[in-house]
Protein backbone atom coordinates (compact mmCIF):
# COMPACT_ATOMS: atom_id res chain seq x y z
CA UNK A 1 0.00 0.00 0.00
CA UNK A 2 1.49 3.49 -1.15
CA UNK A 3 1.34 6.49 0.60
CA UNK A 4 -1.24 8.03 -1.67
CA UNK A 5 -3.49 4.96 -0.33
CA UNK A 6 -4.25 6.40 3.21
CA UNK A 7 -5.40 9.13 4.93
CA UNK A 8 -3.54 11.70 7.19
CA UNK A 9 -4.00 9.49 10.26
CA UNK A 10 -2.87 6.24 8.27
CA UNK A 11 -6.15 4.20 7.82
CA UNK A 12 -6.46 3.35 4.65
CA UNK A 13 -8.67 5.01 2.17
CA UNK A 14 -12.23 3.79 0.77
CA UNK A 15 -12.24 2.20 -2.28
CA UNK A 16 -13.41 4.37 -5.06
CA UNK A 17 -17.08 3.29 -5.86
CA UNK A 18 -17.35 0.58 -8.96
CA UNK A 19 -19.85 0.67 -11.73
CA UNK A 20 -21.68 -2.82 -12.37
CA UNK A 21 -18.78 -3.49 -15.28
CA UNK A 22 -15.71 -2.47 -13.47
CA UNK A 23 -16.71 -4.75 -10.43
CA UNK A 24 -17.03 -7.48 -12.83
CA UNK A 25 -14.14 -7.08 -14.31
CA UNK A 26 -12.18 -6.45 -11.28
CA UNK A 27 -13.81 -9.89 -10.06
CA UNK A 28 -12.85 -12.03 -13.00
CA UNK A 29 -9.44 -10.71 -12.61
CA UNK A 30 -9.17 -11.97 -9.10
CA UNK A 31 -11.20 -15.54 -9.65
CA UNK A 32 -7.96 -15.81 -12.73
CA UNK A 33 -5.39 -15.21 -9.89
CA UNK A 34 -7.02 -17.76 -7.55
CA UNK A 35 -7.70 -20.55 -10.11
CA UNK A 36 -4.24 -19.91 -11.40
CA UNK A 37 -2.92 -20.22 -7.38
CA UNK A 38 -4.84 -23.07 -6.64
CA UNK A 39 -4.32 -25.34 -10.00
CA UNK A 40 -0.39 -25.02 -9.34
CA UNK A 41 -0.55 -26.59 -5.70
CA UNK A 42 -0.37 -30.06 -4.78
CA UNK A 43 -3.49 -32.03 -5.03
CA UNK A 44 -3.69 -33.81 -0.89
CA UNK A 45 -1.58 -33.74 2.19
CA UNK A 46 -1.64 -35.48 5.02
CA UNK A 47 -0.98 -32.51 7.95
CA UNK A 48 0.01 -31.46 11.33
CA UNK A 49 -1.71 -29.25 12.37
CA UNK A 50 -1.31 -27.37 15.84
CA UNK A 51 -3.85 -25.16 17.65
CA UNK A 52 -2.33 -23.10 20.62
CA UNK A 53 -2.50 -20.17 22.44
CA UNK A 54 -3.95 -18.60 25.33
CA UNK A 55 -7.70 -17.96 23.82
CA UNK A 56 -10.18 -20.19 24.02
CA UNK A 57 -11.27 -22.48 21.11
CA UNK A 58 -8.50 -24.50 20.12
CA UNK A 59 -10.72 -28.30 20.76
CA UNK A 60 -13.81 -26.20 19.82
CA UNK A 61 -12.07 -25.51 16.20
CA UNK A 62 -10.09 -29.17 16.06
CA UNK A 63 -13.50 -30.62 16.82
CA UNK A 64 -15.28 -28.80 13.44
CA UNK A 65 -12.74 -30.43 11.91
CA UNK A 66 -13.93 -34.01 12.76
CA UNK A 67 -17.29 -33.13 12.03
CA UNK A 68 -16.27 -32.63 8.60
CA UNK A 69 -14.71 -35.35 8.46
CA UNK A 70 -17.16 -37.65 9.84
CA UNK A 71 -19.74 -36.08 7.23
CA UNK A 72 -16.71 -37.32 4.16
CA UNK A 73 -17.16 -40.97 5.73
CA UNK A 74 -13.39 -41.07 7.44
CA UNK A 75 -12.89 -42.59 10.33
CA UNK A 76 -11.39 -40.23 13.08
CA UNK A 77 -10.22 -40.89 16.41
CA UNK A 78 -9.78 -38.32 19.45
CA UNK A 79 -7.74 -38.81 22.50
CA UNK A 80 -8.06 -36.34 25.21
CA UNK A 81 -4.87 -35.70 27.25
CA UNK A 82 -5.13 -34.48 30.70
CA UNK A 83 -9.20 -33.98 30.52
CA UNK A 84 -10.99 -37.60 31.41
CA UNK A 85 -12.63 -37.04 34.90
CA UNK A 86 -15.60 -35.58 33.54
CA UNK A 87 -17.43 -36.98 30.69
CA UNK A 88 -17.59 -34.34 27.89
CA UNK A 89 -20.60 -32.92 25.83
CA UNK A 90 -18.57 -33.89 22.62
CA UNK A 91 -18.76 -37.33 23.20
CA UNK A 92 -22.37 -37.20 23.39
CA UNK A 93 -23.27 -35.06 20.41
CA UNK A 94 -20.91 -37.30 18.23
CA UNK A 95 -22.20 -40.85 19.46
CA UNK A 96 -24.11 -41.11 16.15
CA UNK A 97 -21.12 -41.21 14.07
CA UNK A 98 -20.01 -44.03 16.44
CA UNK A 99 -19.14 -46.11 13.90
CA UNK A 100 -16.90 -43.51 12.23
CA UNK A 101 -15.61 -42.16 15.58
CA UNK A 102 -13.42 -43.57 18.07
CA UNK A 103 -13.54 -41.36 21.54
CA UNK A 104 -11.07 -41.86 24.28
CA UNK A 105 -10.86 -39.78 27.33
CA UNK A 106 -7.63 -40.76 29.23
CA UNK A 107 -6.42 -38.75 31.66
CA UNK A 108 -7.59 -38.11 34.57
CA UNK A 109 -8.68 -34.17 35.15
CA UNK A 110 -6.62 -31.26 35.02
CA UNK A 111 -3.22 -31.23 37.33
CA UNK A 112 -4.59 -29.27 40.42
CA UNK A 113 -7.46 -31.98 40.68
CA UNK A 114 -5.35 -35.16 40.52
CA UNK A 115 -1.76 -33.59 42.31
CA UNK A 116 0.30 -36.65 41.64
CA UNK A 117 2.91 -36.30 39.07
CA UNK A 118 3.81 -39.38 38.84
CA UNK A 119 0.19 -41.01 38.05
CA UNK A 120 -0.13 -37.66 35.35
CA UNK A 121 2.96 -38.94 33.90
CA UNK A 122 1.87 -42.66 33.76
CA UNK A 123 -1.65 -41.62 32.35
CA UNK A 124 -0.12 -39.19 29.77
CA UNK A 125 2.36 -41.79 28.74
CA UNK A 126 -0.54 -44.58 28.25
CA UNK A 127 -2.83 -42.31 26.04
CA UNK A 128 0.16 -41.28 24.06
CA UNK A 129 0.64 -44.81 23.23
CA UNK A 130 -3.07 -45.39 22.34
CA UNK A 131 -2.93 -42.55 20.35
CA UNK A 132 0.06 -43.71 18.10
CA UNK A 133 -1.72 -47.14 17.66
CA UNK A 134 -4.42 -44.53 15.42
CA UNK A 135 -1.55 -42.41 13.71
CA UNK A 136 -0.24 -45.33 12.56
CA UNK A 137 -3.26 -46.96 11.37
CA UNK A 138 -4.01 -45.76 8.17
CA UNK A 139 -7.74 -46.85 8.33
CA UNK A 140 -8.08 -43.25 10.12
CA UNK A 141 -8.19 -40.32 8.31
CA UNK A 142 -7.91 -37.76 11.17
CA UNK A 143 -6.72 -38.36 14.89
CA UNK A 144 -7.26 -35.36 17.26
CA UNK A 145 -4.83 -35.26 20.67
CA UNK A 146 -6.46 -33.03 22.57
CA UNK A 147 -4.16 -31.28 25.40
CA UNK A 148 -1.45 -32.73 24.27
CA UNK A 149 0.74 -29.47 24.48
CA UNK A 150 -0.05 -29.03 27.98
CA UNK A 151 1.73 -33.24 28.48
CA UNK A 152 3.95 -31.40 26.34
CA UNK A 153 4.54 -28.57 28.39
CA UNK A 154 4.37 -30.29 32.30
CA UNK A 155 7.19 -32.88 30.56
CA UNK A 156 4.82 -35.50 30.63
CA UNK A 157 5.84 -36.77 26.81
CA UNK A 158 9.14 -35.82 25.60
CA UNK A 159 9.20 -33.49 22.36
CA UNK A 160 11.21 -36.22 20.46
CA UNK A 161 8.93 -38.78 21.52
CA UNK A 162 6.42 -37.38 20.23
CA UNK A 163 7.77 -35.91 16.79
CA UNK A 164 8.75 -39.26 16.34
CA UNK A 165 5.34 -40.87 16.43
CA UNK A 166 4.11 -37.99 13.56
CA UNK A 167 6.45 -38.79 11.48
CA UNK A 168 4.85 -42.40 11.37
CA UNK A 169 1.56 -41.55 10.49
CA UNK A 170 0.71 -42.30 6.58
CA UNK A 171 0.65 -39.75 3.84
CA UNK A 172 -2.58 -39.23 3.76
CA UNK A 173 -3.56 -38.60 7.46
CA UNK A 174 -3.90 -35.64 9.07
CA UNK A 175 -3.35 -34.98 12.93
CA UNK A 176 -4.26 -32.29 15.36
CA UNK A 177 -2.61 -31.15 18.21
CA UNK A 178 -4.13 -28.53 20.77
CA UNK A 179 -3.08 -27.02 23.95
CA UNK A 180 -1.40 -23.97 25.12
CA UNK A 181 1.85 -23.87 25.15
CA UNK A 182 3.10 -25.92 22.21
CA UNK A 183 6.77 -26.20 22.17
CA UNK A 184 8.71 -24.24 19.57
CA UNK A 185 9.89 -27.76 17.78
CA UNK A 186 6.32 -29.17 17.18
CA UNK A 187 5.14 -25.77 15.67
CA UNK A 188 8.57 -25.77 13.52
CA UNK A 189 7.53 -29.21 12.33
CA UNK A 190 3.79 -28.34 11.75
CA UNK A 191 2.39 -27.57 8.34
CA UNK A 192 -0.82 -25.74 9.70
CA UNK A 193 -0.30 -23.64 13.33
CA UNK A 194 -3.12 -21.86 14.65
CA UNK A 195 -2.87 -19.12 17.93
CA UNK A 196 -5.95 -18.49 19.48
CA UNK A 197 -5.29 -15.05 21.27
CA UNK A 198 -6.79 -14.22 24.59
CA UNK A 199 -8.74 -10.78 24.31
CA UNK A 200 -11.42 -10.58 26.94
CA UNK A 201 -12.66 -13.57 29.20
CA UNK A 202 -15.91 -13.33 31.15
CA UNK A 203 -14.44 -15.54 33.74
CA UNK A 204 -11.52 -13.00 34.32
CA UNK A 205 -13.60 -9.55 33.92
CA UNK A 206 -16.77 -10.53 35.32
CA UNK A 207 -16.16 -13.96 37.71
CA UNK A 208 -18.29 -15.52 35.20
CA UNK A 209 -17.66 -19.48 35.29
CA UNK A 210 -17.63 -22.29 32.60
CA UNK A 211 -20.89 -22.64 31.67
CA UNK A 212 -22.30 -25.71 29.54
CA UNK A 213 -22.87 -25.27 25.90
CA UNK A 214 -19.28 -23.17 25.68
CA UNK A 215 -17.18 -24.32 28.06
CA UNK A 216 -18.19 -27.85 27.86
Amino acid sequence: MSDSDTSPHGSPLPEPTLSADQYRQKMQRRKAVQAERVGSMQAEKGLIIVHTGTGKGKTTAALGMVLRSLGHGYRVAIVQFIKGAWEPAEKAAFAPWQDQLVFQAMGEGFTWETQDRERDIEKAQGAWATALGYIQNPDFRLVLLDEVNIALKLGYLSLDQVLAGLEQKPALSHVILTGRGAPQGLIDRADLVTEMTLVKHPFREQGVKAQAGLEF
